[in-house]
């Protein structure tokens, strides 16, 4: 078994300070995922038609900084530019959604054994599923980027829960401006979709904790009174129509009843609650915890302007990093990490939902 750690290429930076993937490189390049070594940032956009914009300047002036501190990093336009060796090679695809299918295939191309693939893998399920058996069938294995599914605030409701009687809610905030510019340039960013994209991992979470399938949906009813459904126009002058803010009650045809809830202007902390039969809160923990938040003032300072949501989850970020990466180096098991085969279940259900909802919102 080899005690040599993992080269990993990352496939889609994204803008310094906003991008996930770019959060991903710093993360690996200051040496918190000892089982991964990055090696190659493939940045089609920013190192190609999109390099004069004002993204472009500052990603390239990241990366003459990011080369001249870390030796033997290299910074590509494309997969097929990266050079190949022996090394087992992780490749962490974190660009837009919809160029997931094609960088896949560029990646299973390339040789690289392990895909840790960002939420929520592809546009639909038809792609998700034939992404699934072109791995398969090239022996490729692919691990998602579901990082609520290793978090503390998940694991400690979902354990007083098991001893005590109530209904759980998983929340989701994200800090947007509550104006039509930012939520706009969101719904731009994020066109899959709220469902698809920020509350992607409540709906991972329901997949691989509470036996949900979209066979066993019994029903889903939206909080009205909470929810938002609005059409917005994105930076390219195009309208999107989505839930700014989300809440729905869902029962399986097995007994279980949870509950999601997601707004993009909600602020920095996400938690979840158990709430008794007279709808009383008998429990709370959130993310950050009280733990973390020092980490996370001291990130924010170190990286002012970047996304808040980064600094909240840093830690289950390295966490699902690390096993991916150990998983790839040493063929050790990356304990609780969703499978791709969850991902397509996660996404058939975001697509059940998408319509249902949208029709009680109308």
């Amino acid at each position: 078994m080899s005690t040599s750690p993992a080269n990993v290429i990352l496939v889609g930076c994204g803008c310094p300070l906003r991008g996930m993937g770019w959060y991903h490189a710093v993360q690996l390049l200051e040496g918190q995922c000892p089982s991964g070594k990055l090696v190659a940032i493939v940045e089609p956009w920013f190192l190609g038609a999109g390099a004069e914009s004002e993204q472009g300047v500052i990603f390239n002036e990241w990366k003459e900084e990011m080369i001249k501190k870390h030796e033997g990093l290299g910074f590509y336009g494309s997969l097929g530019e990266v050079p190949k060796d022996s090394t087992p090679t992780l490749a962490l695809i974190s660009g837009r959604t919809a160029s997931n299918p094609g960088l896949l295939t560029e990646c299973i191309a390339h040789g690289c054994s392990v895909v840790y693939l960002e939420k929520p893998g592809a546009p639909t399920v038809g792609e998700l599923q034939a992404m699934k058996e072109e791995a398969l069938a090239n022996k490729v294995s692919v691990l998602m980027g579901y990082n609520k599914n290793v978090c503390k605030y998940v694991s400690n409701v979902r354990a007083f829960a098991s001893l005590n009687s109530g209904t759980v809610t998983f929340v989701s905030n994200n800090a947007y401006s509550n104006t039509a510019a930012s939520l706009g340039e969101c719904f731009e960013r994020n066109s899959e979709g709220m469902l698809k994209n920020m509350a992607i991992h409540e709906l991972a979470l329901l997949v691989s904790f509470y036996d949900v399938t979209v066979e066993n949906i019994q029903e889903v009813v939206a909080d009205k009174e909470f929810s938002s459904l609005q059409t917005l126009t994105g930076p390219s002058g195009t309208s999107f129509t989505d839930f700014s803010k989300i809440k729905f009650n869902l029962k399986t045809k097995t007994g279980q009843s949870v509950n999601v809830q997601a707004d993009r202007c909600g602020g920095s902390v996400s938690y979840a609650t158990v709430t008794n039969e007279e709808g009383e809160e008998i429990f709370r923990y959130s993310m950050p915890d009280s733990d973390d938040l020092e980490d996370v003032k001291r990130l924010e300072k170190k990286y002012p302007g970047a996304m808040p949501y980064f600094f909240s989850q840093d830690p289950d970020y390295v966490t699902v990093k690390e096993r991916v990466s150990k998983f790839c180096a040493k063929g050790e098991e990356a304990k609780g990490v969703a499978t791709i085969e969850v991902a397509v279940e996660t996404m058939r259900i975001a697509e059940y939902l998408e319509g249902v909802l949208k029709t009680q919102l109308m």
